[in-house]
């Protein structure tokens, strides 16, 4: 049922998009360099996509990605490292407590009502506690960068000498967690918390639980990210502190706005876009004129601000409906002269 849903006449342009993306790597010809580029495009497009079910639908401008990230990083390196524990097992592991945590942070935020710009603060410190934390837990490693053990082209380790791996381990992640979204934006959950992103005093007064509901989403957030550190860590092949990034979960914020709020594709468009041209503009300019590339990521928030402050998608999706309406009305014309 929930790849039913995903699989409709309104998606096909964007599903056809996601099939012809398994054969990029074959289209870059096997360039290393390039595909980790699109692996690190497809890592914040799942990564959006996840944010998008808390701050696109729950209107909540959440900003500690990297907070379950990072949990879900250290349980997957730290269970290697110590007991030879296959990432492929942690991966729930780091995602459940990831969810604890945001159980953790979630109920006393929400049941004090704490939201909008506070309970952006709340969660963004949130990241930077976890990262003294665990500089300063001598037996995770401490501050010190943890090698994790390189094993050529092993499946049980997660571990491979190629980047083509990971990029279809994300793509695989990116249209499931798309699926989700599309699932719970059609579902009670869903319509709940674009009740509550919209007016929550006038959503409660119909019924809606405004704690339990926005609970429920965080879980599930917190739960996609968790996952996804598991793979970053061994991507990256390295354990430290510095998981914990309060830059990479405000770029992930970014890119959900960006994409456009509660718009199932948006945040996938938004980090093609934001992204893929960063990392683009980085590896060109970066060495001769460092931080260019944020100049280009400016002019795009500034613009979409402008001129359509409701997200790419949202102007994307006019577009269509004109394209769409011009097209009928062109046929409808044809039939009634015949």
């Amino acid at each position: 049922m929930i790849f039913k849903q995903l699989f409709t006449s309104r998606n096909t342009l964007l599903l056809a998009l996601l099939a012809a993306a398994f054969l990029f790597p074959a289209v870059l010809g096997g360039n290393q360099y390039q595909i980790l580029l699109a692996t690190n495009v497809l890592l914040y497009a799942v990564l959006a996509t996840a944010w998008n079910i808390i701050g696109g639908m729950g209107g909540q401008f959440d900003l500690s990605a990297a907070a379950y990230m990072g949990i879900g990083s250290f349980t997957a390196g730290t269970l290697l490292l110590r007991w030879n524990v296959s990432p492929w097992l942690s991966m729930p592991l780091g995602g459940l407590l990831a969810v604890g945590l945001s159980l953790v942070v979630g109920l006393p935020l929400f049941r004090f009502k704490v939201k909008e710009v506070w309970y952006g603060l709340s969660s963004a410190a949130l990241v930077e506690v976890l990262r003294i934390a665990f500089t300063m837990w001598e037996e995770v490693g401490g501050p010190t960068e943890r090698m994790l053990p390189y094993h050529q082209s092993s499946l049980y380790y997660m571990r491979f000498s190629s980047y083509i791996p990971y990029f279809y381990i994300l793509l695989v992640m990116l249209i499931l967690v798309l699926a989700v979204n599309v699932r719970i934006r059609r579902s009670k959950l869903g319509y709940s918390l674009l009740a509550l992103s919209e007016d929550e005093d006038a959503a409660e007064v119909l019924g809606v639980d405004a704690r339990f509901t926005k609970i429920r989403a965080l879980m599930i957030y917190a739960f996609i990210c968790g996952a996804v550190g598991t793979v970053d860590v061994c991507i990256k092949g390295n354990l430290a502190p510095k998981v914990f990034n309060f830059a990479q979960s405000t770029d992930i914020a970014i890119i959900g706005v960006v994409g456009g709020m509660g718009i199932t594709f948006g945040p996938m468009m938004a980090a093609i876009l934001l992204v893929g041209a960063r990392e683009l503009l980085r590896a060109k300019l970066g060495g001769g004129i460092e931080g260019l590339y944020m100049v280009f990521y400016a002019v795009v928030l500034i613009l979409v601000a402008l001129f359509s402050p409701r997200g790419i998608a949202a102007l994307i999706q006019d577009a269509y409906r004109r394209l769409k309406a011009h097209y009928h009305e062109g046929r409808n014309g044809k039939t009634a002269n015949a």
